[in-house]
């Protein structure tokens, strides 16, 4: 049997999913994406799972896709119709309905930089870099990479990073709104638990309702996000429940301890 290619580890409320083909910096197979696919099936399953780590093993995140693979008869990378309809969420992460974060520890390429993008947070270490070289190799992204790099650091940017393939380091990416924050490598997997344990605090029902209202201001216009937070608040504000909201209050509590 050949090793597992996303390995993944549950402490209480949180699930780390680690990426494992370190000899080839992760780069990503159609069978690690369909693996991908599986172990978000999984979590969705796992009521007591409320957020998703992922990372690499080695000492890179994603390097890109395999490049032999998506040459070959056997092409596994191809994005299917499936995605069409999914929103900003690829890589299995539509059928989790929870927070993920990018625990980012080297170099995120291409469909590693789509992997990052399709988290709903990203922390990187000092060592990571990022770049998009799909203009390269003269393939089209399939992985939400124009739909969701030009919305987090700008049209001009992000056209600077798909056309010319220009690699960024951890402090360019921090400072362009690439990722939420860059932290020493030591301490990368340490913020990211901190951040995942402090969000999985949050009441569960909560926490899912409010993580799908976000995700689904931001799949709309301007104009669709105003209209469905406005219907979603009053809807949820006129089932609210003071004594459930105490008991709620309880259980966080106890969590962040």
């Amino acid at each position: 049997m050949s090793e597992d290619n996303v390995l993944l580890e549950i402490d209480g409320p949180v699930a780390i999913l680690t990426l494992n083909r370190p000899k080839s910096l992760n780069a990503m197979s159609g069978r690690m994406a369909k693996r991908l696919e599986e172990r978000f099936a999984e979590l969705q399953e796992n009521v007591d799972v409320q957020v998703a780590i992922i990372t690499g093993a080695g000492k890179g995140f994603c390097a890109g896709a395999d490049l032999d693979e998506l040459a070959s008869s056997d092409n596994m990378l191809q994005a299917p119709d499936e995605d069409i309809g999914t929103g900003h969420k690829r890589f299995g992460m539509a059928s989790f309905d929870r927070p993920v974060i990018a625990a980012i520890n080297g170099v995120a390429i291409t469909a590693g930089l789509e992997l990052a993008l399709c988290c709903d947070m990203r922390i990187a270490s000092t060592l990571a870099r990022f770049a998009d070289t799909h203009s390269r190799v003269g393939v089209i992204p399939g992985g939400r990479m124009t739909a969701i790099l030009p919305r987090l650091i700008g049209l001009g940017r992000a056209k600077e990073m798909c056309l010319s393939a220009r690699i960024i380091d951890a402090a360019t990416a921090d400072r362009w709104g690439l990722v939420n924050r860059v932290v020493d490598p030591e301490e990368l997997m340490p913020a990211a638990i901190a951040l995942a344990r402090k969000i999985a605090a949050v009441e569960a029902g909560y926490l899912r309702s409010y993580n799908r209202l976000i995700d689904e201001s931001y799949d709309g216009t301007y104009r669709e996000a105003v209209d469905n937070e406005h219907i979603r608040s009053r809807d949820a504000n006129q089932a609210f429940n003071r004594a459930d909201f105490d008991a709620a209050s309880i259980v966080t509590s106890r969590r962040s301890r």
